[in-house]
């Protein structure tokens, strides 16, 4: 059976423009619109933790009329109560989601503290057979640029949020509470950009995917030029908005760049967590980021450290996507299980998360001298420093393909009394500006077992000789 298949029926109004009112959330909460096919309905399952499992397909809604978007959804909740709310992931695929999971020791532990598990699909629809609708997608947006055809922009986060109404229609099994999204890459810009418009959604854990609205992402002409100078395409990912770049494919279509800069900065406050912060904060909504120091996607380091230095980041050096990281990687890091252990269950974890700490630096004698400070109690454990000098401007393709040198990285030194962590880095006479971070390191426990964490300082750029 295929997973999208088209319709004459209109489920949802098709947006009326780019950059305002992207999803009906009103018609996004209905379960009446779900047009639910059950594959598999309530099921024990026996393991370690037994549960019980149903997998069902839903209609997500109208790309355009007559044309639905269906995914399978399956849930999972422990075999003798309800769950209170639940762990929502889309990295998986229809295939997948046809065999009933095996639950590493994460998903025990969720599960068996009285959470649930719902798994559905973002993926690009020609990975499972769909490979036309993928294709009349981005040939519709770049006539329209209608962000209600463009599954980035909409299929994809309203898929999460129209899983949640899936699983919350199930009275028997889910009761409101909840709701941390979690995943990489598309499963990480998703769930970032439906945490601004869901408020079911309690927490967000995003890797290789964007989070703010740098001049690049919103097509400003300088930064656009700049780019080109620096060998950056008009096609690909790295200078596209809030994934690939669709500029060329929109100016192929007959737009003007006046165009393009408009509906990227009409959708700014649509798609991205910087435009939104005091917003999710007053939700109290926990968010930590994995960008990658040298990602396609999450190109943008230096711009989010200066203008955005409070939101929390680990920046794994040297990694992104199809990167293996530095020799000194922090192999052992364990974030996103602390972060949804501590999101879950607050009261049984020993340890808050780290927060982003304040940077100060100085530079004489030919060095640099670089502070980081935690507030007090804060309880980080390690320290080290990574820098690079001369780096190539966000975007560019030497931004992503030059990486940190072997040599440059090094433990920093810790003064207690004066709450303070510190590193001297010699500076090259030659060079012009210089990049650095720190990453500090801190044990979670839960349930006798740590869970060592990592927050990076924001990433930094320093002109020198100024």
């Amino acid at each position: 059976m295929a997973w999208l298949i088209a319709s004459a029926l209109t489920v949802f109004n098709v947006a009326k423009s780019t950059g305002t009112e992207i999803f009906d959330m009103d018609a996004i909460r209905d379960p009446g619109t779900l047009e639910i096919e059950v594959l598999e309905d309530w099921y024990l399952v026996e393991g370690p933790v037994a549960t019980r499992q149903k997998l069902v397909t839903i209609n997500v809604g109208e790309m355009w009329p007559g044309q639905d978007y269906r995914v399978p959804v399956r849930m999972i909740v422990p075999a003798e109560r309800k769950a209170k709310g639940f762990h929502l992931t889309g990295g998986h695929s229809p295939k997948k989601l046809n065999i009933e999971f095996r639950l590493d020791p994460l998903k025990q532990e969720l599960l068996k503290g009285g959470f649930g598990l719902v798994y559905t699909v973002v993926q690009e629809p020609g990975t499972y057979g769909e490979g036309g609708l993928s294709r009349e997608s981005e040939v519709r947006f770049a006539k329209s640029l209608n962000s209600r055809h463009k599954i980035q922009y909409w299929a994809w986060p309203a898929t999460l949020m129209r899983a949640i109404t899936t699983a919350y229609a199930e009275l028997d099994h889910f009761e409101p509470g909840k709701v941390a999204v979690s995943g990489s890459s598309k499963n990480g810009a998703s769930p970032s950009m439906a945490i601004l418009h869901d408020e079911r959604m309690t927490a967000v854990h995003a890797t290789v995917s964007p989070i703010w609205d740098s001049p690049l992402r919103l097509c400003d002409p300088v930064a656009r030029e700049r780019h080109l100078e620096n060998g950056g395409k008009q096609r690909g990912f790295s200078g596209g908005n809030f994934g690939p770049n669709f500029n060329q494919a929109a100016l192929d279509a007959g737009h003007t760049w006046q165009e393009l800069e408009k509906f990227t900065n009409e959708i700014a406050d649509d798609v991205f967590i910087s435009r939104n912060l005091e917003a999710l904060r007053a939700r109290r909504v926990e968010m930590l980021f994995h960008p990658g120091t040298h990602d396609m996607v999450a190109y943008d380091l230096a711009w989010g450290g200066e203008h955005h230095p409070d939101i929390p980041l680990y920046l794994g050096a040297n990694t992104g996507h199809g990167k293996k990281g530095h020799p000194q990687l922090e192999r052992d890091q364990a974030n996103l299980p602390a972060f949804l252990l501590r999101h879950f269950f607050p009261e049984e974890v020993e340890g808050d998360l780290l927060s982003p700490p304040k940077v100060d630096h100085v530079m004489a004698d030919g060095k640099i001298k670089i502070t980081v400070r935690f507030p007090a109690g804060a309880g980080e454990e390690s320290g080290r420093i990574w820098w690079m000098v001369d780096r190539a401007p966000d975007g560019s393709p030497r931004y992503l393909s030059e990486l940190i040198p072997e040599a440059n990285s090094a433990e920093m030194t810790r003064n207690l009394e004066r709450g303070e962590w510190t590193a001297e880095i010699k500076l090259d006479p030659e060079a012009s500006r210089i990049d650095f971070f720190s990453n500090h390191g801190k044990t979670i426990r839960y349930g006798g077992r740590g869970y060592p964490t990592y927050l990076s300082s924001p990433y930094t750029r320093v002109k020198l000789g100024e």
